[in-house]
């Protein structure tokens, strides 16, 4: 037989063997191919779950121990930042222990502005971790606050941005840390420099108060000099003087003390512009007349750019008081409230 009538004869079997093995191999892939789908799959459902406001570990701690820490966090300018040691979360833990505590309200309320800011710098050069963060923060201090939703809104299209020029250009790991890097130490800048302004702006409020209080009391000796002038302009001669009348008898002594006149403090013009509220404490000594004769400040719950203009109107007001005449000096203390 020649070797073209065998290639003749044997081409149809070589091509049904080919057939069927390419047949084979077409339900092998078809059997195999599910596996990764149902991987995907469950690697999604898997998604490692959301971090605490608060850390626990702030969470665990004393209302003492996490008031000493938030003042202490406050002075070394860790208004909300790093996470787990900033006075937001010590002040926030300290609000869930002790709700009624208005230092800790307060204290959030002084925090709240510069927290909004930082989340927006954190957004403006593409930080969004920390920026959930802060937002969280802002969240639970007040869940009502009308910029969450602007926040959370930014956050979302800053992500899909960032996402979109991610699948155009990517970054080496070398490149993201040190991009990580540079977005912590502007976060740090960020955070003394609004530290700063905040305090120049309390200075500058307190400067302006003190101008007012010298301009009211000059305004007010003036105004005292003139009716003083007038009252003598106006009063009639001299009588002849006339024999001496027996002293009216004193008002007996107490033991106790009986008010006679308490006005109210003054509010402080810059602390109610802020809306700030607190307390102080004073302890005062009344004399065997009546009148104080000494008073000093023992304690204030009243927030801490305010502080010397609470203490100052609480003595201001202390000083005014009037009681009936005691047997002896007496030495008290009384809670001056601003509402």
């Amino acid at each position: 037989m020649s070797a073209n009538k065998m290639i003749r004869k044997f081409a149809p079997v070589a091509l049904s063997v080919a057939v069927a093995f390419a047949f084979t191999a077409c339900k092998k892939n078809e059997t195999v191919a599910p596996a990764g789908p149902q991987a995907t799959n469950a690697s999604a459902t898997s998604a490692p779950a959301a971090a605490p406001v608060v850390s626990a570990a702030v969470a665990q701690m004393s209302p003492d121990q996490l008031r000493e820490a938030a003042r202490k966090a406050y002075d070394d300018n860790r208004l909300y930042a790093p996470a787990g040691n900033n006075a937001m979360e010590y002040y926030l833990a300290l609000r869930d222990k002790q709700p009624g505590d208005a230092s800790a309200s307060s204290a959030l309320n002084d925090l709240m502005p510069m927290a909004v800011i930082a989340t927006e710098q954190g957004v403006s050069r593409e930080d969004f971790e920390e920026a959930k963060r802060l937002l969280a923060l802002i969240g639970k201090a007040d869940p009502s606050h009308p910029a969450l939703a602007r926040l959370k809104d930014a956050v979302g299209k800053g992500e899909q941005l960032v996402a979109q020029r991610a699948q155009q250009q990517q970054l080496t790991a070398e490149q993201e840390a040190k991009l990580k890097e540079e977005q912590a130490k502007q976060r740090e800048e960020d955070q003394k420099k609004l530290q700063e302004q905040q305090r120049q702006l309390a200075a500058q409020q307190a400067q302006q108060a003190q101008q007012q209080a010298a301009a009211d009391q000059q305004r007010q000796a003036a105004e005292e000099e003139v009716r003083r002038r007038a009252a003598a302009a106006a009063a009639p001669p001299t009588p002849a003087p006339e024999a001496p009348r027996p002293a009216a008898p004193r008002p007996a002594a107490s033991s106790s003390l009986q008010a006679v006149s308490q006005g109210a403090p003054r509010f402080p013009p810059a602390a109610q512009r802020a809306g700030a509220r607190g307390s102080v404490q004073v302890e005062f000594t009344v004399g065997s007349d009546g009148s104080v004769t000494s008073a000093r400040v023992v304690g204030s719950e009243v927030p801490r750019q305010f502080a010397r203009d609470f203490e100052r109107e609480a003595l201001s007001a202390v000083k005014r008081w009037k009681f009936q005449p005691i047997d002896q000096a007496t030495t008290t203390r009384r809670t001056i409230n601003f509402e």
